[in-house]
């Protein structure tokens, strides 16, 4: 975190990386630019804020005054007859949360919020009625040609739903819960699943997501999967708060670049706000921490906070929707790279 200097806190770089966020909404990469070098660690772009993209207070859907954790997707060549280009999946965290959708047709906007929100409430019967849902990660599944919904609700318990348009979903299961994590796991949530291959483990999918514990500090936990339904987990923490510093780490996503996995992931305000990345290599066995990732303003919009990124691309430019602000009291945020 720094004291803003300039409107645009960062020189705008451009990057010949391809991650896998950018083929996550379906946009063609741009060609590589030689004398465009990225400035981010691990190669990838360095991103600056732009402009604001939702805000609590003009929303209609607004049961709390606070919204959460933004999914960015692309829907041209996979939904017939969508509302826009892209999807903007967010959502309240308190109770009663509620899973959002924002269309636009492009991701620097401006986004309109679907007028039936929530697409999915804390209350489906006969599967589940909990205070709260949220935590929107929309994945496109390939083989299923559907957007596959991973939420929790309550934070012991992730969620899986699916859906043709990304409108109307049809609940699936439980597809992570504190029982499958080690004696003492308090809370696992905040879960993302990206197609990703790991032969050693006959997997196409792993999924990254955050575990609490009696000791009440936040780590960074992964597991992988055949078909994004039935998982295994990891019994250790992928990204320890020890590791970097910090009390809490959050909001996790996985990139891609030279045929290594990447995961960029967000620090408490408490211990710098920033948003940090950490190489894990192809088979996910590397720890090497590369230091900050997104530097968050010390004012607005940020005001100490950067958290819960989402990654996509527009036409070759890459771009970084996330939070920003402090913890329930911010809003959705687009920085481009």
């Amino acid at each position: 975190m720094h004291q803003p200097h300039q409107p645009s806190r960062r020189i705008l770089l451009k990057s010949a990386a391809m991650t896998t966020a950018a083929l996550a909404v379906g946009s063609a990469a741009s060609p590589a630019l030689a004398d465009s070098p990225a400035a981010a660690p691990g190669g990838f772009p360095d991103y600056r804020y732009v402009k604001t993209l939702l805000k609590p207070s003009q929303l209609k859907y607004n049961p709390t005054g606070e919204i959460i954790f933004p999914c960015i997707r692309g829907t041209a060549g996979r939904l017939s007859a969508p509302l826009g280009r892209y999807y903007l999946y967010y959502a309240p965290h308190d109770a009663p949360g509620g899973i959002c959708l924002a269309y636009g047709d492009h991701i620097e906007g401006p986004f309109t919020e679907y007028p039936h929100n929530p697409v999915v409430a804390n209350v489906w019967q006969p599967h589940y009625s909990v205070s709260h849902v949220s935590s929107p990660h929309v994945m496109w599944n390939e083989s299923a040609k559907e957007m596959w919904l991973y939420f929790h609700g309550e934070n012991t318990t992730t969620r899986l739903a699916r859906s043709k348009d990304g409108i109307t979903f049809t609940y699936d299961k439980t597809v992570l819960s504190t029982s499958m994590l080690p004696a003492g796991t308090t809370e696992t949530s905040y879960a993302r699943v990206f197609p990703y291959e790991l032969p050693a483990k006959k997997a196409h999918f792993v999924m990254l997501f955050m575990l609490n514990n009696t000791t009440n500090h936040r780590d960074i936990h992964w597991g992988w999967s055949a078909d994004g339904r039935n998982w295994t987990f990891d019994q250790k923490a992928l990204v320890s708060h020890n590791d970097v510093s910090a009390v809490n780490v959050g909001g996790p996503h996985l990139l891609t670049r030279g045929g290594s996995a990447f995961v960029v992931y967000n620090k408490d305000k408490e211990s710098g706000g920033d948003i940090m990345i950490t190489e894990v290599g192809a088979d996910f066995t590397l720890r090497r921490h590369l230091g900050r990732f997104y530097d968050s303003s010390a004012g607005a919009p940020d005001n100490g906070r950067s958290a819960a990124p989402s990654f996509g691309t527009e036409g070759g430019v890459p771009y970084m929707v996330y939070e920003s602000g402090e913890r329930l009291q911010g809003s959705i945020a687009v920085a481009r790279g």
